[in-house]
């Protein structure tokens, strides 16, 4: 969708934030403008400069950077000219920010009115409190948030994710700002969720006419609610398009390699990760930063840095930088040469069985009698919204939820719900692995010491023998050996999830829990995890694999269990379960599911709002 042509609300000219102590460039020559209503998707890896480009148009850098050049012009007023008095004054008046993690960015101490009090009594002092009253509870409907008295009396912990980031969504849309940027904030949450909190961006930013950046690494979401798209790579702007171009005929090599590494709920895809990792601003080639890890890349594109261009026959203005722009004639050749492993093994044995198992959380029920089984070398996928049980039912299984009672067999044998009453054999035979590995993996050891000491404790090996096992784990993984004198903290979010992947391997499982282990990565790096995984399923090893991204399970899963409420209501093939969903609550996560090849989502009804 192109919007109509209009004075630009902002112009962003020759931006560049570098590093202080180097000089070395994070961001560089950024330039673009942006109309009232506009919503602008900013996409691209891990380290690309996203999260460096929206703090820089709030006026901010992070420690250790500094803006070094260029302008960004709100409305006509250059923003970077002002001093901190006067960008405060702007700060959530003219210019609103919503945070990936609402359950950080709203204050714990402070009442969910008391926040939009606090807000209005600094930047529309002279407003009555009757009048503050009436824009609160306005903006709270808008968001389809409870407008009356006991919610406002609610403090944020008392709220689910998505009713916390549709408080953010009010929180920066209440004074009508002229520019909104969004950091990632639908990461987290599930897809009936995911689409009421992009329906409601889109209706507000044409409502208000307010110009948004949309900041993700998640290309369907962009799809999804975005008219333009600026790829950035390496601190650089790969290709500038607006949305039609891009999914069509992306023009840039490292465009079209995002979009091939994205898994698609409504088919099986085959998903091509970008070889290599993007390079860190000291690292950069004098040319091209993408030239290492192209297809196409020529010792011009190693030598020259290429310039942003406009597409010669683009029936929508379209610029990208690269010295080749007839790449794509080829693409299909080296597309063909990345095929995703096949299934996994199906020897009809069950290796895993959870028979009538009930859970707690303090005094609440969680699962109701629920029964699942799983055969040796297959993946199950474990679906449904926040709140469902997923993560409840995978603990429980793992022998870390202490209120469960049910029956679990492991390989024909029972085991106790309790992993301290678990034999070192059982333990080791299944392994979970966190969402979070950052939080996982111990700050202060190295990967060598925190691989080394899984290996000693369970198998007793000398110390020869560990390095070597610690050695061949990191291959396995394809993480290089020298990664392991490094801490989680010098580890991209890929890297740090491969080490939590190699040192479930390293205890030898036969089954694997992974608890939404590609939600935070991108695309690229989920789709070589994914490929790590369908691996690990030829060897034998099982997986239940815990997710709420619909596109992932048609890419991996061989099968699909739904979990609402804490009740299996359906179960089956992936194939079946996805294509031709019985169950009505199926229906509604397939029909919300963001996909490449279908159009963005309508309004959810009343009565499917009543899930959220």
């Amino acid at each position: 969708m192109i919007i109509k042509q209009q004075a630009a609300i902002l112009e962003v000219k020759n931006l560049s934030v570098a590093l202080v102590a180097t000089g070395n460039d994070i961001i560089s020559e950024i330039d673009f403008t942006l109309q009232a209503g506009e919503i602008l998707g900013l996409v691209g890896e891990s380290g690309s400069g996203k999260t460096t480009l929206s703090s820089a148009l709030l006026g901010y850098t992070r420690h250790g950077a500094k803006i070094i050049s260029g302008q960004v012009i709100l409305n006509g007023r250059d923003i970077l000219k002002l001093n901190d008095q006067q960008i405060r004054q702007i700060r959530g008046c003219q210019i609103a920010h919503v945070a990936q993690d609402p359950g950080t960015a709203l204050n714990p101490v402070l009442k969910i009115g008391q926040q939009f009090d606090e807000l209005l009594e600094v930047h529309q002092p002279e407003l009555s409190k009757s009048a503050h009253q009436q824009k609160i509870l306005k903006i709270l409907k808008e968001v389809g948030l409870a407008a009356d008295e006991e919610f406002l009396k609610r403090y944020p912990h008392q709220l689910s994710g998505g009713q916390q980031q549709r408080v953010l969504l009010a929180l920066a849309f209440i004074l009508q700002p002229q520019l909104i940027i969004l950091d990632e904030p639908t990461t987290a949450l599930d897809v009936t969720t995911q689409s009421l909190v992009l329906n409601i961006i889109r209706q507000l930013c044409q409502e208000y006419q307010v110009a948004a950046i949309y900041v993700s690494h998640d290309l369907t979401v962009v799809k999804d609610i975005a008219h333009r798209v600026l790829v950035l790579y390496s601190g650089r702007i790969a290709e500038d398009t607006w949305l039609e171009n891009l999914f069509e005929q992306p023009r840039h090599p490292y465009s079209y390699g995002l979009i091939q590494a994205i898994p698609d709920v409504v088919e099986k895809r085959e998903l091509n990760p970008i070889q290599g990792h993007a390079p860190s601003p000291n690292h950069r080639s004098p040319g091209c930063a993408f030239s290492d890890r192209c297809a196409y890349a020529t010792a011009r594109c190693r030598s020259e840095r290429p310039h942003l261009v406009a597409v010669e026959h683009a029936q929508h203005p379209h610029f990208i930088a690269c010295h080749h722009p007839e790449w794509y004639k080829n693409a299909e050749q080296v597309h063909a040469a990345h095929l995703l492993q096949e299934d996994g093994l199906n020897t009809q044995e069950i290796v895993l069985r959870a028979e009538n198992i009930n859970a707690w959380y303090g005094q609440y029920q969680i699962l109701f009698d629920v029964n699942l089984q799983i055969q040796r070398g297959e993946c199950l996928a474990l679906v449904g919204e926040s709140g469902s049980g997923k993560t409840t039912l995978s603990k429980a299984i793992a022998g870390i939820n202490e209120s469960v009672t049910g029956i679990l067999s492991l390989e024909g044998q029972t085991v106790p719900f309790q992993a301290k009453n678990r034999s070192l054999k059982q333990r080791h035979k299944l392994q979970y692995i966190f969402q979070n590995p950052y939080k996982a993996l111990n700050p202060i050891h190295t990967i060598e010491h925190t691989l080394s000491k899984v290996e000693q404790h369970f198998f007793k090996t000398s110390t020869d023998e560990t390095a070597q096992r610690v050695s061949e784990v990191l291959k396995q993984v394809s993480l290089p050996d020298q990664i392991k004198y490094a801490y989680p903290r010098d580890l991209s979010g890929g890297e740090r999830q491969r080490v939590a992947i190699a040192r479930a391997l390293l205890c030898q499982p036969d089954i694997l829990i992974c608890d939404e282990i590609t939600s935070a990565l991108d695309v690229s790096v989920q789709a070589s995890i994914l490929q790590l995984l369908q691996q690990l399923q030829q060897q034998g090893v099982t997986i239940l694999f815990v997710t709420h991204n619909l596109g992932v399970v048609r890419a991996i899963a061989n099968r699909v269990a739904v979990l609402q409420k804490g009740r299996i209501i359906e179960t089956g093939d992936t194939d079946q379960v996805l294509s031709n969903p019985k169950h009505a609550y199926t229906q509604l996560l397939l029909a919300h599911a963001p996909s490449l090849f279908k159009t963005p989502s309508q309004t959810i009804s009343d009565q499917q709002l009543s899930y959220v």
